[in-house]
């Protein structure tokens, strides 16, 4: 399994390695066609467009991993429920490789979600240069035959001096929480207090932090939250409850 947060980490350690060492550096340019991909209800097949923009031949690597969240993390397990074609792939300067994703089985009941990790393969070593490859994680959502909407319901717990936003989506498929707000009764605005992953999948519960200032909110009262959704604008008053 596969924590998101470990490869923010092993990325932050690389950048300083180079840093402190005073390598040179060196890193190619890949771009990827969609970033999101989607596979309707009965599609079983898609493609995705990788572009080398860099001045020399790259190699890559392609993986998909069943995607899940727990707590407030995402979660990667290895999964052959999508077959990418080709996995390995060398790529001339300018040149563009097309990959095949077919799906093994159809959804049941509940939108099924997958993420790509594209890795860029490093070339032989050359002394006193360090290549700094990319990766990248694209998320797949394949919809069942029945319909699936998102349901998110939101309250606010505060805990240990912390102010978070929960959402709980029963629904059927994720929903994406982008632009979070919270204005308080004495006028003040809160904000998400970190950058993280907007999607909340099917059947998961989120909490994203809150930056305060001030009093923090109490269990007996309101917040407005405004945000953005794939579904549109987010208006809603959502109550302060007890931290369980």
């Amino acid at each position: 399994m596969i924590s998101y947060r470990r490869i923010a980490a092993y990325a932050l350690a690389a950048i300083l390695f180079v840093v402190l060492t005073g390598l040179a550096a060196e890193a190619q340019s890949l771009s990827v066609l969609p970033v999101n991909i989607f596979l309707s209800p009965g599609e079983k097949a898609t493609t995705l467009t990788v572009t080398n923009q860099g001045t020399s031949q790259t190699a890559i690597q392609i993986r998909v991993f069943a995607w899940n969240q727990q707590g407030d993390d995402d979660q990667l397990t290895t999964s052959d429920e999508v077959v990418v074609s080709p996995p390995l792939a060398s790529i001339a300067p300018g040149a563009k490789q097309v990959v095949r994703l077919i799906l093994r089985r159809p959804p049941q009941g509940r939108e099924a979600t997958y993420r790509i990790l594209l890795d860029q393969i490093p070339p032989p070593a050359e002394a006193g240069v360090v290549h700094i490859v990319l990766r990248m994680s694209l998320p797949i959502f394949a919809q069942p035959m029945t319909r699936a909407i998102a349901h998110v319901q939101f309250h606010i717990e505060v805990h240990a001096g912390q102010v978070y936003l929960v959402g709980i989506n029963d629904g059927l498929r994720h929903e994406a929480i982008r632009d979070i707000e919270l204005s308080t009764n004495d006028g003040r605005t809160l904000k998400e207090a970190s950058s993280s992953s907007p999607y909340i999948l099917a059947g998961v519960t989120r909490r994203w932090n809150i930056a305060a200032q001030g009093p923090l909110p109490l269990p007996s009262e309101t917040l407005r939250l405004t945000a953005h959704s794939d579904a549109g604008a987010i208006e809603q008053q959502v109550p302060v409850v007890a931290a369980p």
